[in-house]
């Protein structure tokens, strides 16, 4: 039985620190000219910021009347920020831009750590272009924190799967609780694929994996839910009630409007209901395999993500022979296991779904890109490489194509950059062809998302629903209302669109 160990531990190069300085100042870079965002959430950071009451609780107001519609984890980094600074659109955005290149540095560390470091500089920049990952980095909704947070557990299960590490496990056991008190059932989408990961993979005895298990899920549910014991238990009438649900119960609010509703559309207080529609998504998009795809969702996530499926194939594939506890099979298991299960809820959800909610798709995508392009290379693989840097090349023409009058050249050099990367690739050995082929394959897949993501950086961004990248013809017909300001609705119906 063969194991694959990480790669000797070196100092981060310098080419690392270019790209977590590059990541900072393009998510950091003019952040005030939106205002403050999302207004809904900056409220409750505000109120944060002034009231200790409101902080914890997650209050949309310094007196604590209502809480907003999620729990509070995302808004104690804002609200912490107005402390410290005073109110600003820069305290307020500043925590979401570090996050961003907080989680882009970890990715880079976990994927470096088995893979190299060319495999750890795509994978970052990958993700630090992702334009739907530029967007929200910038912006003061909860998916921030829960993506940073997202990469940690996957990264923390990784290195638990090396050894059969405990502390690593208990951490990502820890994440996973954080993350549920940002984002509520959300948090816990890729909780079962890496569960059974590490129960499968993972050295030693099974009773051993299995009570290892066992404590990260009680870490878990104690770092998850001491707030929501704290809420439950605390006397209704001198707490501010449960924005979003019914009955002034935050155990409502998760497995109701922000649990089972989100997914079979039946959200009582919804901002306008799901429904269901011919497609099967009613006000919300149509469902199915092709959704993330389409003109409303492809410019936000799906330059690579194409990509990604490929590589998750042909590696698995490469990697067949493997034992049992290989950490580098387990990478492409973990990421992609993530990844698809994150795709397939996304894709069938008949609830509320913004398109911004597809940044919890982009380091995967990312990681599955560095890791399978670099591993492609080194099994020699060139002609699988070709074609999944010209078919890149060929979708990002059609998602460009989307936009004909928003750099209309740009659609037509990166498909001729493409179809030459993958020419050069099949005459790849080494020396400077080599050189050639890896230059242009890069540019070619990175060209339409770094377009995309400088348009979102430099475009103001305000309201409840947000979109990445230029306007796309066909796009914007779900959604409820676009850029438009936060919708105020009565007591117990408060929502951010998040």
């Amino acid at each position: 039985m063969t194991k694959t160990f990480p790669l000797p531990w070196r100092r981060p190069s310098w080419k690392a620190a270019a790209l977590l300085a590059v990541t900072a100042a393009l998510y950091l870079w003019d952040l005030s000219a939106s205002g403050y965002a999302n207004q809904f959430y900056a409220a409750a950071a505000q109120a944060g910021g002034a009231s200790w009451k409101a902080f914890f609780f997650g209050a949309s107001d310094a007196a604590g009347a209502i809480t907003v519609d999620k729990p509070p984890a995302a808004l104690w980094p804002m609200g912490l920020s107005v402390r410290l600074f005073g109110l600003s659109s820069w305290a307020i955005l500043m925590p979401e831009a570090l996050m961003g290149v907080a989680a882009v540095g970890v990715l880079y560390a976990s994927v470096r750590r088995h893979f190299g470091e060319a495999a750890g500089l795509l994978a970052g920049a990958v993700f630090a272009l992702t334009p739907v990952a530029a967007l929200m980095f910038r912006f003061d909704n909860p998916d921030a924190l829960l993506c940073l947070l997202m990469v940690c557990a996957v990264a923390c299960v990784l290195r638990a799967l090396e050894a059969g590490r405990t502390a690593w496990l208990l951490l990502a056991g820890l994440c996973f609780g954080l993350a549920f008190l940002t984002k509520t059932l959300q948090a816990w989408l890729i909780l079962p694929p890496l569960a059974v990961l590490y129960a499968v993979c993972a050295p030693g005895r099974p009773l051993r994996r299995v009570g290892q298990l066992l404590l990260a899920g009680l870490v878990t549910v104690v770092s998850g839910g001491w707030w929501v014991a704290v809420v439950e238990l605390w006397p209704a009438g001198s707490r501010p009630y449960i924005g979003g649900s019914q009955h002034n119960s935050f155990l409502e609010l998760t497995f109701g409007y922000n649990g089972l509703g989100r997914l079979n559309g039946n959200e009582t207080g919804s901002v306008g209901g799901g429904g269901h529609g011919p497609g099967g998504g009613g006000r919300w998009g149509e469902t199915g395999i092709l959704r993330l795809f389409g003109s409303d969702m492809g410019g936000q996530i799906a330059w690579l993500l194409p990509a990604a499926f490929v590589l998750l194939v042909a590696a698995l594939v490469l990697t067949r022979r493997a034992g049992r506890t290989d950490v580098r099979r387990a990478a492409f298991l973990a990421w992609g296991g993530a990844m698809l299960m994150t795709f397939g809820v996304f894709s069938f959800m008949s609830g509320i779904f913004h398109q911004y909610y597809n940044i919890a798709l982009a380091p995967y995508v990312a990681a599955l890109v560095g890791m399978g392009a670099v591993l492609l290379w080194e099994r020699r693989a060139f002609a699988a490489l070709a074609a999944v840097v010209t078919g890149t090349a060929g979708w990002a023409y059609v998602l460009l194509d989307r936009t004909p009058q928003w750099l209309p050249w740009l659609k037509w050099a990166v498909l001729l950059g493409g179809v030459a990367a993958g020419c050069a690739l099949l005459g790849a050995k080494r020396g400077p062809v080599a050189r050639v082929a890896v230059a242009l394959s890069v540019a070619s897949a990175l060209a339409a998302p770094l377009a995309y993501t400088v348009n979102t950086v430099r475009t103001p961004h305000g309201g409840s629903i947000v979109t990445a990248g230029p306007a796309v013809k066909g796009a914007g017909r779900f959604g409820g209302g676009g850029a438009g300001g936060m919708r105020m609705a009565g007591r117990g119906e408060q929502h951010g669109g998040a």
